[in-house]
């Protein structure tokens, strides 16, 4: 008698870090989409004292647990979930995510914070946002693109995860290679024998 064999690695908690991964990953990455198709823009418009006094605001408020809970979160998780999935269906696609998004978080911490850094110093509005504006909006364009690749990785390597899983963990037992595949013939062994009489035709 086959027995049904248990889902090989990963098990359901892999599946629960890249979900989690995954949910992280498009809290940050819809962040960095909202400064740069939308917060960006606005303050465009603005003179140079409200751009300074608003960003520099910006950059202090943004400095809260919820945001480094999926900053950081979504990097670590990433990381985590590639080397849990290692091997399986999804795990290169979550290798591609960590490495697309350890660009960005370097992007974050080797061009925009030093970015944020020289807007808290002095010196005036308008030489402060001359600096500051184009080099931060670029790099912001630059790590959006690839937080969005990582979640779109990251989404794939779900979807080839739940392709993988059969519905209740468990894999169907293969057919068993002794027992016959189609109809058993009218004398196999094991089956009744049924006769037909045709009936006498009419004269």
């Amino acid at each position: 008698m086959t027995h049904p064999r248990q889902t090989p690695r990963p098990a359901r908690a892999g599946r629960t870090v890249l979900g989690a991964a995954t949910v992280a990953m498009g809290l940050i990455a819809g962040v960095f989409y909202a400064f740069a198709c939308a917060v960006m823009p606005a303050l465009a418009r603005a003179d140079d004292r409200t751009y300074v006094a608003v960003m520099r605001d910006i950059n202090d408020v943004i400095q809260n647990p919820v945001f480094f809970l999926s900053f950081l979160g979504a990097l670590v998780l990433t990381a985590v979930s590639a080397w849990q999935l290692r091997g399986s269906a999804g795990g290169r696609w979550a290798g591609a995510a960590l490495v697309a998004y350890t660009l960005a978080f370097l992007v974050t911490v080797a061009f925009s914070v030093p970015l944020n850094d020289v807007l808290a110093g002095g010196g005036t509005p308008a030489s402060l946002r001359e600096h500051f504006e184009g080099p931060w909006v670029a790099w912001n364009v630059v790590r959006t693109v690839l937080s969005t690749v990582a979640l779109g990785c990251l989404a794939r390597a779900l979807l080839r995860m739940g392709a993988a899983a059969p519905a209740g963990g468990r894999r169907h037992p293969a057919p068993d290679a002794a027992a016959p595949s189609g109809p058993l013939p009218s004398d196999a062994p094991g089956r009744p024998r049924t006769s037909r009489q045709t009936p006498p035709s009419p004269r």
